[in-house]
């Protein structure tokens, strides 16, 4: 069998054995799952196949409502992260949302390599991925994150120095930009729909440790006690 076929029969045999031990270890798991899910978190991160959110924090099915794009970014003017967000905190009553970026990512490292050349420009379209259009889908969306990259200033430090900077720094915006959002802004106001205090983090993975790091850029309701994060 090819290995590409082999890949996708790998992954069905493992879900069947999945389902098969989480069957037997707790019964009616699945069922009571289909009844419907009650999240408490949402996961707004990065689509890198090496940060799986529910594997990294321990959390069960049902637990983490999720959304991921290319370099964990919340744009203003998405409507595919921005309805995710009006149905996770409304309909779900999701009690914290979280941008989770993560060292070593490819999205931001290239954002700041494409700063970092010589030959860039903030005048016009910018082309973060030389070998595509300008007008690309990939280079429209890096768009942003490339002129944050260029923002910092660092044309002459270091690229792997750099590169945990730019994605710090893009947490904070995401998180900012979130805090701008229409859904935060009048849960914050008026009080979400269900009723819940909604909390707003930012975090990066490290990949070379497997660990969380809390950005303590956490927000909540202005009339909401401040919260406090045990370690």
């Amino acid at each position: 069998m090819p290995d590409r076929a082999h890949q996708i029969q790998r992954m069905l045999t493992a879900n069947a054995q999945w389902a098969e031990d989480v069957a037997k270890a707790e019964p009616g798991f699945f069922e009571q799952s289909a009844k419907g899910q009650t999240p408490h978190t949402l996961w707004i991160g990065c689509a890198d196949s090496r940060v799986p959110d529910s594997v990294i924090t321990g959390a069960r099915p049902g637990e983490i409502f999720v959304h991921r794009n290319i370099a964990n970014q919340l744009r203003l003017n998405d409507d595919n992260v921005l309805s995710v967000l009006r149905y996770a905190v409304d309909y779900l009553g999701v009690e914290h949302v979280v941008i989770v970026g993560h060292t070593e990512c490819g999205g931001a490292a290239a954002c700041l390599g494409a700063a970092q050349s010589p030959s860039f420009s903030l005048d016009g379209p910018i082309t973060t991925v030389s070998t595509l259009p300008a007008d690309s889908a990939l280079n429209r969306w890096l768009e942003p994150l490339t002129r944050l990259a260029a923002s910092l200033q660092l044309s002459s430090t270091p690229h792997e120095e750099a590169l945990p900077l730019v994605v710090e720094e893009n947490v904070k915006a995401q998180v900012e930009n979130l805090a701008n959002t229409i859904t935060i802004s009048e849960a914050w106001s008026k009080g979400s729909r269900k009723g819940q205090d909604v909390w707003i983090h930012g975090w990066v993975y490290e990949l070379s440790t497997g660990k969380l790091r809390d950005l303590n850029i956490s927000r909540g309701p202005p009339s909401a006690k401040t919260m406090s994060i045990p370690e």
